[in-house]
């Protein structure tokens, strides 16, 4: 008898926002459901090269902490949070849909769309195209309900405070050492200053300055700061990558010794945005805290 698929993700922390800051983890899921197994021509193992392998683990002290922390549960060999649900392969796609209707995205032409074509290094996922009405159900069961939760709790936020911030974690692998510089063990994205005020990235910058930290390059921060990041209304958005040689063993499959030390720095960059987020706070906001 088959399992139950999981739910997409999990909600954790409080029920409603007990601050401003919201955190998510869109990449970490490891549930790699059978409709996706029975397609794939790359074995679990090789998928799992998509994930941001055990990034999860480096977020599991902020509910303790009152931030309200969403969790996908389903691998990004499913469907891709990060993408807009237009950004679909219509090569990958039986019937494929009207050229109108998608983006073609860069990510989506080099293979990482909605629903991700290829593993670098190993080729096509899939052995044949997807029917229509599967990205249409994953669309509808996976990625609108994510962004409708985190939409929702944003909202809730600024109604409460006045002021929300949702931060997007992610891992990376090591990234090359420029000439003069050191490579930057930290990426913090705000899609060049459309989706936060600068003063977020500040903070952070100042937080974090145990370890090289770059700003937006090489990655300014995806489809969730698009779509999430209104800082002229008072929501505002970041990215943040995390170097997974950090935290994860030499293999980059299992938990490492450094696990805890970078989890004690998320809570840090959370607390140092947490604190920035007081700042010349509305009288709910003060009351709260």
């Amino acid at each position: 008898m088959e399992r139950p698929i999981p739910a997409p993700f999990v909600r954790l922390g409080p029920p409603e926002p007990a601050c401003p800051l919201i955190v998510s983890v869109p990449h970490a899921g490891r549930c790699y459901p059978s409709a996706l197994l029975a397609r794939s021509a790359l074995p679990v193992e090789t998928l799992a090269a998509l994930e941001d392998r055990h990034v999860d683990a480096l977020a599991e002290g902020l509910p303790a902490m009152g931030i309200t922390t969403f969790v996908a549960t389903r691998a990004r060999a499913w469907i891709d949070l990060n993408r807009d649900e237009r950004e679909v392969d219509p090569a990958m796609v039986s019937p494929p849909p009207r050229a109108a209707t998608l983006i073609a995205s860069a990510k989506m032409r080099g293979g990482l769309g909605l629903i991700p074509r290829r593993v670098a290094g190993a080729g096509d996922i899939l052995w044949h195209r997807l029917p229509a009405e599967e990205v249409a159900a994953r669309i509808e069961s996976d990625h609108r309900p994510w962004h409708g939760a985190i939409a929702d709790a944003l909202k809730q936020a600024h109604a409460r405070f006045g002021i929300a911030l949702l931060l997007d974690l992610h891992s990376m692998p090591p990234l090359a050492a420029e000439a003069g510089r050191m490579a930057a063990r930290l990426v913090i994205g705000d899609r060049h200053g459309r989706s936060s005020d600068a003063r977020f990235v500040t903070r952070l910058l100042a937080a974090a300055q145990a370890l090289p930290v770059a700003r937006n390059v090489p990655y300014a921060g995806g489809y969730t700061l698009e779509r999430h990041g209104r800082p002229a209304v008072g929501i505002h958005a970041l990215q943040l990558e995390v170097d997974r040689t950090l935290y994860l063993a030499p293999d980059l499959r299992a938990l490492g010794g450094g696990v805890e030390a970078m989890r004690q720095l998320v809570q840090t960059l959370v607390s140092a945005l947490r604190s920035e987020l007081t700042l010349g706070s509305c009288p709910a906001m003060q009351a709260a805290e």
